[in-house]
């Protein structure tokens, strides 16, 4: 695989793709009421970046390392 579409039909972008990991994911997961939002009353988890999807396109994500995991409030990893 070398992670290119096979057509530019099948692009998708960033919010499209950060919503796709997140909400859609609480929802495929029957979890959307504790999971998929940064909202009061939710699980809170989440992971921090070393940077911003937005400022350099979706093929330099790859290179992003994770600096912090939060699970349920809690940072369970930080570098």
């Amino acid at each position: 695989m070398t992670g290119k579409p096979i057509t530019p039909k099948q692009r998708v972008t960033m919010d499209q793709a950060i919503h796709m990991y997140t909400t859609n994911a609480a929802y495929i997961g029957f979890d959307e009421k504790r999971k998929g939002t940064i909202e009061e009353g939710k699980l809170a988890d989440f992971t921090v970046l070393s940077g911003d999807p937005y400022a350099v396109g979706a093929e330099k994500v790859r290179d992003f390392r994770v600096e912090m995991t939060i699970v349920g409030g809690k940072v369970v990893y930080q570098r």
